[in-house]
């Protein structure tokens, strides 16, 4: 599946709320799985040397890596008639029709017709993304690609946005 089309009719009324998206896009399992395991690989190499210096040094290897990942980890949000990734953001009345992605569909929005001038707030663990064109001729960037765990939900919460 390349893309699915969002329908602004497809969707209900409106969220009264200001904030109708947010997720911040932290790696999964397998992530922090390779975090914490570089911070045993780290005492393991280190405990032949000293005991008390391998511990300290893994513990600070796992925390500074977790602390990282979050730290790192961009957020996407639509609030107040914007789309927020990361720390870009843009009205949602300059984007045209949103078209969801699975994987497939980022890898073929990424591949040989790729747009350089493509604003991308990509992570590839997500799985998702949502891709749209920027209609503001004053623009140089011709479209969005974002990721999104859930990107049907960021679709619809860029039209409900945009009919608000």
């Amino acid at each position: 599946m390349l893309g699915t089309m969002v329908s602004p009719s497809a969707h209900p009324a409106p969220v009264p709320s200001e904030q109708l998206h947010r997720e911040r896009l932290l790696p999964g399992v397998g992530g922090f799985a390779a975090i914490l395991g570089f911070a045993f690989f780290t005492f393991v190499a280190l405990s032949v040397v000293d005991l008390r210096a391998a511990w300290v040094t893994s513990v600070v290897v796992g925390v500074g890596g977790l602390v990282a990942a979050f730290v790192t980890a961009p957020v996407v949000t639509v609030r107040d008639g914007e789309l927020h990734a990361g720390r870009a953001h843009l009205p949602v009345r300059l984007l045209g029709p949103v078209e969801v992605l699975d994987r497939e569909g980022v890898r073929a929005a990424m591949g040989p017709d790729y747009d350089p001038r493509t604003f991308v707030c990509l992570r590839a663990w997500t799985g998702g993304a949502v891709t749209a064109p920027v209609t503001d001729p004053a623009d140089p960037t011709p479209a969005w690609l974002v990721s999104s765990r859930h990107p049907r939900a960021l679709a619809a919460a860029i039209e409900a946005a945009r009919t608000a």
